[in-house]
């Protein structure tokens, strides 16, 4: 760090520049000058896939400015930004480019989501040189410092982005193992970093890449079609990625025939949780601030306080960005991706991925 980031986050600079703080002054003479906060510059959108008909996928470079400390494969970050002079919308996006390192640019791949505001924009409207706010990276679903002999990754549509992450991270380590690469699409047309992956799988050096399209007649994903791809495989290490239904399949494969427990092998990332059926949709949800009572559904809290015409604050939908955090007051609710139950009185949870069982009542 240099005398001057040194100087510009000292609590002296702080205190004179209060209430707004010294990166507000900053921003005003050059937005990407930053001492605490990061923001980026867009450098390239380059489109990956555009079927008709169908929303367009596109990757989008990033050049951080330098309070920006870098990020592990795997890792995702929040991006926030104003569309058309709305206040921020903040959403995450994984991180598709190898590991880098401080102030070192980056790229996110992403699906023009039709219901999505940030992904929309950033895929169809924004242009080089928009600036956007970001967190630094964040996540555990990370490869490990020591990565093993053999990996296994399994992904299906934009989940496949922090698994090329770690691919590319490898390649560039010039990791000598073997890396068993399984990608679902749900057509050719539709296939993510197409010809990068082709390049991989001509190239060879220990990737072996599968990508595999069941509408066209390759296999879905099971317990046979995977003993035979890697003998074992549940003790070899693997990374998931994908829709929930990919998810719940690689869950039962991955469960021990006997105990049903998971390997512990598995490495697992949602890009949206499973539907809720829990059997316990009875009683009423109270939203507390807005004082609106429905019947519980069984739906997520996010869900059934959208549903009731709330438009509370969330991030990624999927638990790990915690922009969602509401305190429960009252009730019991259960986490859609683990099954773990809580019913603790006045406690954080994240709305996006709890469920009520019963009554509840929530602080919206």
């Amino acid at each position: 760090m240099g005398i001057t980031q040194t100087l510009l986050r000292s609590r002296a600079v702080e205190a004179l520049t209060s209430p707004h703080g010294v990166d507000r002054y900053l921003e005003l003479v050059n937005p990407m000058w930053a001492a605490k906060e990061v923001r980026a510059r867009i450098v390239d959108i380059h489109r990956e896939v555009d079927v008709p008909g169908h929303p367009p996928v596109a990757t989008i470079t990033l050049q951080p400015t330098s309070s920006w400390q870098g990020h592990r494969a795997g890792q995702h970050v929040q991006l926030g930004v104003e569309v058309h002079g709305a206040r921020r919308t903040t959403r995450v996006f994984s991180v598709s480019s190898h590991e880098a390192g401080s102030g070192e640019p980056f790229t996110i791949t992403l699906r023009a989501n039709p219901d999505g505001v940030v992904s929309r924009f950033l895929v169809e409207e924004a242009q080089p040189g928009t600036i956007v706010h970001l967190s630094q990276a964040e996540g555990d679903f990370t490869l490990p410092a020591q990565v093993p002999d053999h990996v296994v990754f399994i992904s299906g549509g934009s989940g496949i982005t922090p698994l090329m992450s770690m691919l590319r991270t490898l390649q560039r380590r010039t990791h000598r193992g073997r890396v068993t690469f399984v990608h679902y699409a749900q057509s050719p047309e539709h296939q993510i970093f197409a010809e990068e992956l082709a390049d991989v799988a001509r190239s060879g050096y220990g990737v072996e890449v599968h990508l595999l399209h069941p509408e066209l007649g390759d296999p879905a994903l099971s317990p046979a079609w995977l003993e035979r791809l890697v003998p074992g495989y549940r003790d070899v290490p693997t990374w998931a990625c994908g829709p929930a239904p990919l998810i719940d399949a690689v869950r039962k494969a991955y469960a021990d025939p006997g105990t049903e427990d998971l390997s512990e092998a598995l490495n697992l990332e949602y890009f949206k949780p499973p539907t809720v059926s829990n059997g316990s949709a009875e009683g009423e949800v109270s939203f507390r601030r807005a004082g609106t009572t429905a019947a519980n559904s069984g739906a997520t809290l996010l869900e059934q306080a959208e549903a009731a015409g709330l438009t509370p604050e969330f991030g990624c939908r999927m638990g790990i960005c915690f922009s969602c955090t509401a305190v429960k007051t009252e009730g019991t609710v259960s986490n859609v991706l683990t099954g773990e139950t809580s019913s603790l009185p006045d406690e954080e949870i994240r709305i996006c991925v709890s469920a009520p069982q019963g009554d509840c009542s929530v602080e919206l």
